[in-house]
């Protein structure tokens, strides 16, 4: 174990097998992709043999029984110490900035023309989306296929059974009930997806002679609002897998997850809502029960007016969001004002890696 002295009065201390599988040179890690060579596990155990301050910058460390030398910087080293706080994982609610109803009133938006020619507009609404879980493009020309325009500027399209986009209007023969002029209830999309779909996007091409508002409900103030009003029943939905299934035609989907996903650290980290698409929970009945009465207690509560703000999409709209944690739901609507969205998908991780690059460009 290799200790080092930090500011503040810190010891940093290092493993020798996590110092000799981050060893930065040529031969454990190619210069030009930045990947490593190391087979850590094709070698012996490492044990630190030496070390040694090189400059006001450099730490040398010598390995057995292999003799290998590895220079490291220092300020590498503080900055990834196994024993430094890492920072919260951008997936969980501890990096996100949690809201109810009114606290959102004003979407983070821009002009979708500022959008396109300046990245620190782009970069703004990527992390807007990234830590709000939601956005929105104006001004997108409301034209069809505008919506995979928009989502190729920072990712890349997922292609479903639906297609490269999908058409939200009133059809004479739906094959599900989004393309009705019925009163859609909150919920996520595609739940009977394994690995669902994780930023949608809803493109305004025409909008509702009346009605047809959308509602927005950040799932994660929710589910942390349950935790702390129903912990018994939160867990238990933390804990059942929820069967979900989509079938028409020649399609049939089916995906297990429970309704309200943590990481393995126990932080919010997903939430899948979709009354339409569940199947009956089987296994013991005491457990069903169980199961039923927090599934009902967590829908009611995802149906309190407090928790949505409301809007209403204009043609030119592009609503950008997080599908593992934004519920969205609509009011009915009049079936012959010729209401029509253009919808996609893409996901979180291409959008992260976006904003990274646009970061890493903009940095001094």
């Amino acid at each position: 174990m290799l200790e080092l002295d930090a500011a503040g009065g810190r010891v940093l201390r290092f493993p020798a097998a996590w110092l000799r599988d981050n060893c930065p040179c040529a031969d454990c890690r190619d210069p030009v992709t930045g990947q490593r060579l190391l087979d850590l596990a094709g070698i012996a155990d490492p044990v630190i043999v030496g070390a040694e301050v090189t400059g006001k910058t450099g730490v040398v460390v010598t390995f057995g029984p292999d003799e290998h030398r590895s220079a490291f910087n220092r300020a590498w080293l503080d900055a990834n110490a196994p024993d430094s706080e890492a920072p919260a994982p951008p997936r969980t609610e501890e990096a996100k900035t949690l809201w109810r109803g009114s606290e959102l009133d004003r979407l983070p938006a821009a002009d979708w023309a500022a959008f396109q020619a300046d990245h620190a507009v782009r970069a703004g609404v990527l992390e807007a989306v990234l830590r709000y879980g939601v956005a929105v493009l104006r001004g997108v020309p409301a034209e069809p296929g505008m919506v995979l325009a928009v989502a190729e500027t920072f990712g890349y399209v997922r292609e479903t059974n639906y297609g490269r986009l999908f058409d939200v209007r009133v059809e004479p023969a739906p094959g599900n009930l989004a393309y009705t002029s019925r009163e859609i209830l909150p919920h996520t999309d595609n739940p009977y997806r394994d690995p669902v779909p994780t930023v949608q996007l809803l493109h305004c091409l025409r909008d509702a002679a009346g009605g047809g508002d959308t509602l927005l409900i950040d799932g994660f103030a929710a589910a942390a609002a349950f935790r702390a009003q129903a912990p018994t029943a939160f867990t238990v939905l933390t804990r059942t897998p929820w069967p979900f299934r989509y079938a028409h035609q020649d399609v049939d989907l089916r995906a297990e997850a429970p309704l309200i996903g943590l990481d393995p650290r126990g932080q919010i980290r997903e939430v899948r809502f979709n009354s339409r698409s569940m199947e009956p929970l089987r296994g013991p009945a005491d457990e069903v029960e169980a199961a039923y009465a927090a599934y009902l207690a967590w829908a009611r509560l995802l149906r309190r007016p407090e928790l949505a703000t409301r809007l209403r999409l204009a043609p030119g709209d592009c609503l950008i969001f997080d599908n593992t944690r934004v519920l969205h739901a609509r009011t009915a609507f009049s079936a012959t004002g010729g209401r029509h969205l253009q919808g996609c998908y893409t996901d979180l991780d291409g959008l992260a890696s976006t904003l990274a690059v646009l970061r890493r460009k903009a940095a001094p």
